[in-house]
């Protein structure tokens, strides 16, 4: 049940990120438009560096659940290599506790600032006046989808914990070793081309 709710999981933040990267360039292409109209023929696309930050904000939050669940956030591993991988799970596990912890109280005044600026009709100090709402709904569907992420690996690290998993709680919440890294950045071709090699079957 675990394996089938996490690649569930997978896919949403795999559409998140591509929505938000097709965003991105929406807004990278909207810039550059401007950027030449403003050179050539002395006019400006009024909002686009705007609407770029919006942009920004809120596919930022898109991406946090497919990074965890790669678990492709920065840590500093200096140690964590030499550490016997039972003590790596628990850290593992305290360190999504932690992060629930922040990402609660995060969501928490997210939603408050949804709300206040739904029920006041709060607009940008700008001459396009836009509803605050509108962008802090895209950023604050990120932070949802990635505050349910947590809770899920978080609950699923915990019951490998203490099901002694210790393999299982790293594949989910670990620091990924060189050759998962390698594997994800090359989808597994470069791998399978040294395996072959140690077997005395390549070329």
């Amino acid at each position: 049940m675990f394996e089938a709710i996490h690649s569930r999981l997978e896919r949403i933040s795999q559409y998140a990120v591509w929505v938000g990267g097709a965003a991105l360039l929406a807004a990278a292409v909207m810039v550059t438009l401007d950027v030449f109209a403003r050179k050539f023929f002395s006019i400006t696309m009024s909002g686009s560096d705007e609407y770029s930050g919006y942009v920004f904000s809120a596919t930022t939050t898109m991406a946090y659940s497919y990074c965890l669940l790669h678990r492709s956030n920065v840590r500093i591993d200096a140690l964590y290599n030499l550490i016997p991988r039972k003590i790596t799970a628990f850290l593992d596990v305290i360190g999504l506790s932690l992060l629930l912890y922040y990402m609660s109280i995060m969501s928490y005044y997210a939603v408050i600032s949804f709300v206040d600026s739904w029920v006041n009709n709060s607009v940008s100090i700008t001459t396009l006046g836009t509803p605050q709402w509108i962008p802090q709904l895209f950023w604050l569907f990120g932070l949802a989808l990635f505050f349910i992420t947590l809770i899920f690996v978080f609950i699923y690290s915990l019951t490998a914990l203490l099901q002694r998993n210790w393999d299982l709680v790293a594949k989910i919440a670990g620091v990924p070793s060189i050759s998962e890294v390698m594997e994800e950045e090359t989808h597994g071709i470069d791998v399978a081309m040294v395996s072959e090699k140690k077997l005395g079957t390549g070329n």
